[in-house]
């Protein structure tokens, strides 16, 4: 995506997806803008006007300005005065200690849904699975970052514990995959996509070896590809 100038207000579009009018229009303008800070659709350091992103996502300036209070409320965003919002920069020592937490919390909490996940709930997670895919195929960053977020939380939520499936969102959220991009072009990201579908296949077969395995390696591509960086080997 082109357009950004040092710390300025964005004057070129983003692919942010036309929301129209709908219920919850704030929450869906929140986890849309959420998607794209993670894809790195919005640049940290960047600062972005209300007006121009509620252009963009097709609604009124005062959901998209409501909902950007949110991300600020988050630490994701951060006001500037008489301008807008600026993307709030994360070090990369930062997001590494973001990740090992995500895998002390969802590996084996993961792991635990063998046993507990019935044919019913996941029959309901395998067409989400499949629309990950689709998406990926599709080069669609946003709607990636947002089925990908749904599938694991509710994957998480199997497990009856809120407060987790909280603080998984929260830290996903923060999480930056400025590789994405790249990955999207050229075709790479639609074998993690396919992860989404192994996944419920070991949970069925309940592998737990193979399903915690797994998880640490698509926990992994955060820091490794989907970040544009090489991958660590995973033991």
């Amino acid at each position: 995506m082109s357009g950004y100038g040092g710390c300025g207000v964005m004057t070129d579009s983003l692919e942010l997806p036309a929301l129209g009018a709908r219920p919850s229009v704030r929450g869906q303008v929140a986890h849309a803008l959420r998607a794209a800070l993670v894809s790195g659709q919005m640049r940290p350091g960047e600062v972005y006007s209300a007006p121009t992103l509620a252009a963009q996502l097709g609604v009124s300036a005062t959901p998209v300005r409501e909902a950007m209070l949110d991300l600020v409320k988050e630490g994701l965003v951060e006001t500037v005065r008489n301008k807008g919002f600026r993307v709030t920069e994360l070090s990369e020592k930062e997001l590494d200690n973001l990740t090992e937490i995500r895998q002390l919390i969802e590996v084996p909490t993961t792991v635990k849904v063998i046993g507990v996940a019935t044919a019913e709930d996941l029959a309901r997670l395998r067409p989400l699975a499949q629309r990950i895919v689709d998406v990926a195929t599709e080069k669609d960053l946003i709607a990636y970052i947002e089925h990908d977020r749904q599938f694991h939380l509710e994957l998480l939520s199997l497990m009856g514990n809120s407060h987790l499936v909280s603080l998984v969102g929260e830290l996903r959220a923060k999480s930056r995959l400025f590789g994405l991009t790249r990955l999207a072009e050229t075709g790479e990201l639609v074998p993690s996509a396919r992860e989404h579908i192994e996944l419920l296949d070991l949970i069925e077969a309940g592998d737990r070896v193979g399903l915690e395995r797994l998880m640490r390696a698509h926990i992994g591509h955060v820091r490794g590809r989907w970040a544009g960086r090489a991958e660590r080997p995973v033991a």
